[in-house]
């Protein structure tokens, strides 16, 4: 199952796409056909709260919806906004994730032993097709970071490593655009990876149901058509459960909680010279079972 978080006629609401991706079901239109009555939440957060109990009630709509094949709409007919449109909190970000980048960035001696952990503000996020600013009075530098994005699903503290995977609602898409150069001034990560629109999202969430093993995807990154990233996350010097369970260890992780598992190889910074990203620039970002998310830096 792929959840959005959708627009059409000023009107914003939770669907799901069908495995073509070509169309989807709106859920409060359909569910308000079948029964009368509108049964879901509106928000994707909320609907991630309710649980196990959220996706039964999309299976019984489901099942009634493949016989009524009218209630879903075109997928090019509605604009497909980030799938958590504005997080409760702060999207955590897992640095240095993959040795190979981290050499790029420095050494070997770059290597973390321990997982490296910052956040970007809710108010970076934008959804698929959407434009980044190109914050060219802010930056010279601004770089370009594909990654798998994992959403919790329930609330947990002190999750055990063994149990982790369970608390995972699905898995997107994240690309954790960075102005190195801000990043640089400041000493720290924050305020470079926290300009508005730098945290492009989606195009929907994946339920977890459909990866069996998320430690194991094939992820690429392309500028204008050219390959600059390609790995897998079994590259990951942090597995995800080793993450949540480290994250959760003195802190309660909530459900639509969002972790960005870190970028491999590739970054226009490991080049020699670099190679920023420019105005006009179109940034694929793919990941495997969930699809392709792509922006445009602004003209």
């Amino acid at each position: 199952m792929k959840f959005v978080t959708a627009e059409m006629s000023s009107e914003i609401f939770v669907g799901l796409v069908n495995e073509a991706e070509t169309q989807f079901l709106p859920l409060n239109k359909a569910s308000e056909r079948k029964s009368g009555s509108k049964d879901f939440p509106e928000t994707m957060l909320e609907c991630i709260a309710l649980g196990d109990t959220f996706i039964q009630k999309v299976n019984n709509l489901l099942d009634w919806a493949d016989s009524n094949g009218d209630v879903f709409l075109p997928i090019k007919s509605v604009k497909l906004l980030a799938p958590i449109p504005r997080p409760s909190k702060n999207i955590f970000c897992v640095g240095k994730n993959y040795a190979d980048h981290a050499i790029e960035m420095g050494s070997k001696d770059d290597i973390p032993e321990h997982i490296m952990v910052f956040t970007k503000a809710p108010t970076t996020v934008i959804g698929h097709k959407e434009t980044v600013l190109s914050h060219h009075d802010l930056t010279e530098e601004l770089d370009y970071e594909g990654e798998l994005a994992v959403i919790i699903g329930k609330e947990g503290k002190g999750i055990k490593r063994e149990e982790a995977l369970d608390y995972i609602f699905g898995y997107t898409i994240i690309n954790d655009i960075t102005a190195r150069d801000i990043q640089a001034r400041h000493k720290q990560f924050f305020i470079g990876k926290s300009l508005d629109t730098t945290c492009p999202m989606g195009p929907w969430i994946l339920h977890s149901s459909a990866v069996e093993n998320p430690n194991r995807l094939n992820i690429q990154t392309t500028i204008n058509g050219e390959i600059r990233q390609s790995s897998n996350t079994e590259n990951f010097i942090f597995p995800i459960e080793e993450i949540i369970s480290v994250l959760s260890e003195g802190m309660t992780l909530e459900p639509g909680d969002i972790i960005a598992t870190g970028t491999p190889a590739g970054v226009g910074k490991g080049f020699k010279p670099p190679r920023f990203l420019k105005k006009g620039d179109v940034i694929d970002i793919t990941v495997e079972k969930i699809g392709i998310l792509s922006n445009k830096i602004q003209d």
